[in-house]
């Protein structure tokens, strides 16, 4: 018994990759014009541009960022899959350790943390009432799964999920 898949039964999962294929490669060559409602186009403020910024950013969107960007001053900085990471939040995966700036009794979502590194974190998830005001205590800001990270306040109070905001 011959087990070899014929060609015809492999016809349609190719043709289905190759059609996603061009779907995508053409809605990227799609001005940003087309691929929006009129209503999302003037909401974004795109109606502003004038001919010749729309067709730079059409340009841009079609490269997908994929070159060397040129600033005002003529430097060029990387694509973003390339460029470095920096210790901005889910850029690294290593707690951050610091002292608040201040004092701190309670939190709640929105609440922000100015830390003494300059840092600030906004809390996302989470609140607490501690007994007693804490003058400028140590903290930690450590990383959990998926990009979340939790501040830690007090050893015994449950970590705040925040966000970095600075």
């Amino acid at each position: 018994m011959n087990r070899r898949p014929r060609l015809s039964a492999l016809r349609l999962p190719l043709m289905a990759v190759l059609l996603c294929l061009c779907a995508s490669a053409a809605a990227q060559r799609t001005p940003i014009e087309q691929r929006m409602t009129p209503e999302q186009f003037k909401a974004a403020g795109l109606e502003k541009l004038s001919p010749d910024e729309l067709a730079s950013l059409n340009t841009w969107l079609e490269r997908g960022d994929a070159q060397p960007v040129a600033s005002e001053s003529g430097e060029t900085r990387p694509p973003a899959a390339e460029r470095p990471r920096d210790s901005f939040a889910g850029a690294s995966d290593q707690p951050v350790r610091s002292r608040l700036k201040g004092s701190v009794q309670q939190w709640a979502p929105g609440t922000v943390f100015e830390l003494e590194n300059g840092q600030r974190w906004r809390v996302l998830k989470g609140s607490m009432t501690l007994p007693e005001a804490l003058q400028a205590p140590e903290i930690e800001v450590a990383p959990g799964l998926m990009g979340r990270w939790f501040l830690q306040v007090h050893e015994d109070a449950p970590r705040a999920r925040v966000e970095r905001i600075e």
